[in-house]
């Protein structure tokens, strides 16, 4: 069997700020080991206008995933809050959609819940189990922060556990 590398690339949609994390996984019969490559946030202003925000996600996701070349994105799936937030976030989510699909590059969705039943085997863990997860799973020596950033990484491993 051939050990391909696979580099998967997760996202956490977010106006404000938005995550990333990007990790590479190897896939040996049953074995199988994800290395960490990056982590980090796209920030906007809420000083800009809601079109020049958008424009900045648009711009900046668009450069990481010219860098990086993932073979896969994961994204978090949205689901309805009862929160001022929920539509900000969608309109970002909507911007990575948009950029994924112009790249080509397949996407796999999750939601909140089914991130953390994959990496900590309980659907209602905290942020801090799901956190700790992720360090342990890429044999990280502390916690990935902003939490943002943790959060794509948890969308990348929950990929590549059901890959």
């Amino acid at each position: 069997m051939q050990n391909r590398e696979t580099r998967i690339l997760g996202i956490d949609p977010g106006l404000a700020t938005l995550g990333f994390g990007y990790i590479a996984c190897q896939k040996r019969e049953q074995l199988s080991v994800p290395r960490f490559l990056d982590a980090g946030i796209i920030e906007t202003s809420s000083d800009l206008s809601l079109g020049e925000r958008l424009a900045l996600i648009y711009d900046d996701l668009h450069q990481l995933l010219q860098e990086h070349r993932p073979e896969l994105v994961s994204i978090e799936k949205l689901f309805f809050y009862r929160m001022s937030t929920t539509i900000p976030v969608a309109q970002a989510r909507g911007i990575v959609l948009l950029v994924v699909s112009q790249l080509k590059i397949p996407m796999l969705e999750y939601t909140p819940n089914q991130v953390k039943l994959s990496l900590t085997g309980f659907g209602k863990a905290d942020k801090k189990e799901v956190q700790e997860a992720v360090a342990r799973e890429l044999n990280l020596e502390r916690i990935i922060t902003p939490d943002d950033a943790s959060d794509a990484l948890a969308l990348a491993l929950t990929a590549w556990l059901n890959l």
